[in-house]
């Protein structure tokens, strides 16, 4: 009799205990913030969460890098004995990159948009389609030629799925700027919130009369002058009309813009870092060998060697690159690599990460300032030299300004080329002043290409006042383009005759990866190269990249719950 009085206790606790978790359930479910809003109740006051959201979609032509810690810089060999190789760990975040370097077709597709909205007929515009338009005479050569490819290579169709080279660095970060622009109006259009403005018959696409997210994000009446027609419709709108409240016009616009709560638009397009890039090429996650999770893979394919082992294929080349003195190729019909120049991209298997002639074909431009040492003691996770913190400009009225067709301004490079600072109808950027970074524990200054290895504090003068100094004191002895401007107002070409020491400087980028024109040593992911940022060769190219968004893979983790005992 006690046993069974025992047990129905036991029933009675069990069945208090699940309806006690019940209704804490149904509490916890209606109130779903820490401040014990519903959802309706913060619906209804305009600042509801985004439940619709269903997790970042890769954007088109690239692939998902899981990122993950890895051993940078890790070199087979240094025949050149330049030590800019240090190994050290570093951790990636996830990142999307492109399945391939950005082709000839890709990028005509960019300067026929260019020279649509540019002109470069008209005065105002020439010099900004000119600032984009390829380098072609990059392929000649005083013993060679190669005249043919000068006419030839960027245009011809024989060539459209080839890599594009005689970018600069410079012009490859515009593209991938200006693709970031055109993700985006294509997303708008298929959501049916953005007209095709290219279709419209009462819109003219010129000038600062373009979309730009940027500008989209901060004011969308800045777009072609506040013209309403470039929408037809808005998302729902979280506040009613009121009672009394006369219907919006059939035409105008209803519900609101998008903005980056939402979860529709892409993330800026960049280049990838020489960190991104280097994790990618090496695709660590092929296997889990001890050499290979400590960086000693030396190319992109899992192996030591470049010529293919399978039965089918034995002998032939894995990536296209300069085999020995005269021989771009090889032989006739034999372990050939299909090329004398480049190739045809995603002419050889992808790596682990499903990414294309990551060694071989064309080097490739990434984001990094150069300099000899990675400091991972200053740095480990997701490195990258070259930041410049910015803001956006606001004039006396605390309006964002927008640069018009009116206030376009120019520089000139090193290499006496014309480009334009930012397009029109683009969010006018400045440096962020010392005020900005006042007191911040993270960063001092808005300029930090140099910070650590170039700038005053790095030079062996630290301990002085910098203005008490004659002369500003420089690590890296690198030439100093005179800046003359002429009688025909444009910079004078001269050369600087001074002993120096170093190219070195905050101008000189850093491309990765081997080329067709390239030996065998060079396919190695870890080796590193820079050039200045304003000049092309015949033999680099470039990919984008983007962020990846929340969670570094699509294989989310499931919440676990832990008990805790009494």
């Amino acid at each position: 009799m006690k046993k069974l009085f025992n047990v129905s206790r036991i029933l009675i606790l069990v069945v208090t205990t699940l309806l006690f978790s019940s209704c804490h359930d149904r509490t916890s479910r209606s109130n779903t913030s820490l401040t014990g809003w519903s959802a309706k109740d913060k619906a209804a006051g305009g600042f509801s969460s985004n439940k619709s959201y269903k997790g970042q979609v890769a954007p088109p032509g690239m692939v998902l890098i899981e990122g993950g810690a890895f051993t940078m810089g890790h070199v087979q060999d240094d025949v050149l004995f330049d030590w800019n190789t240090t190994p050290v760990k570093q951790q990636v975040r996830s990142f999307y990159l492109d399945e391939s370097e950005v082709t000839n077709a890709e990028y005509l597709f960019y300067l026929e948009w260019m020279e649509k909205v540019f002109p470069p007929s008209e005065e105002s515009y020439k010099n900004i389609y000119q600032s984009a338009v390829p380098d072609t005479l990059v392929w000649r050569d005083v013993l060679g030629s190669n005249e043919l490819l000068t006419e030839n290579y960027l245009r011809h169709p024989a060539y459209q799925d080839y890599p594009v080279v005689g970018v600069s660095w410079i012009q490859a970060n515009q593209y991938c700027k200006w693709r970031s622009d055109r993700v985006n109006e294509k997303i708008l259009i298929d959501k049916g919130i953005l007209n095709n403005i290219f279709k419209s018959d009462s819109l003219e696409v010129k000038g600062q009369n373009h979309f730009s997210t940027d500008t989209y994000l901060v004011n969308p009446t800045l777009l072609f002058n506040g013209d309403s027609t470039i929408y037809k419709k808005g998302l729902p709108s979280n506040t009613k009309r009121k009672k009394g409240e006369p219907k919006p016009a059939r035409r105008s616009f209803t519900g609101r813009h998008v903005k980056v709560s939402d979860g529709i638009l892409s993330p800026k397009f960049r280049l990838p870092t020489e960190a991104e890039w280097e994790y990618a090429a090496k695709a660590v996650i092929e296997n889990r060998e001890y050499n290979n999770i400590r960086g000693r893979k030396k190319y992109a394919w899992d192996g030591r060697y470049t010529r293919n082992k399978s039965k089918k294929y034995t002998g032939d080349q894995l990536a296209n690159f300069k085999q020995g003195k005269g021989d771009y190729s090889g032989i006739p019909g034999w372990s050939n690599d299909g090329a004398d120049i480049t190739i045809q991209v995603k002419s050889y298997d992808p790596n682990a990460f499903g990414l294309y002639d990551m060694s071989g074909n064309v080097a490739e431009w990434v984001a990094d300032v150069y300099r000899p040492i990675i400091d991972n003691d200053a740095n480990d996770f997701n490195y990258f030299r070259g930041n410049i913190f910015t803001k956006k400009m606001i004039n006396a009225e605390g309006k964002v300004v927008m640069v018009d067709d009116a206030s376009i301004e120019y520089d000139t490079l090193d290499n006496g080329k014309i480009v334009p600072k930012t397009l029109p109808g683009n969010i006018k950027y400045i440096t962020i002043s010392d005020r900005d970074a006042y007191m911040r524990n993270n960063y001092e200054k808005g300029y930090n290409i140099d910070s650590k290895d170039g700038d005053f504090a790095s030079t062996k003068y630290y301990a002085k006042d910098e203005d008490e100094l004659e002369t500003k004191p420089r690590m890296y002895n690198s030439p100093i383009k005179p800046r003359v401007i002429g009688e025909s107002g444009y910079i004078m070409q001269q050369y600087d005759t001074k002993n120096r020491t170093t190219l070195i400087s905050n101008k000189t980028r850093v491309y990765k990866g081997g080329s067709w024109k390239d030996r065998e040593y060079w396919l190695d992911p870890s080796q590193r190269r820079y050039l200045p940022e304003y000049m092309a060769t015949n033999y680099i190219g470039f990919r984008c990249a983007t962020d990846r968004l929340g969670p570094m893979t699509y294989k989310r983790r499931k919440p676990t719950t832990t008990k805790i005992r009494d």
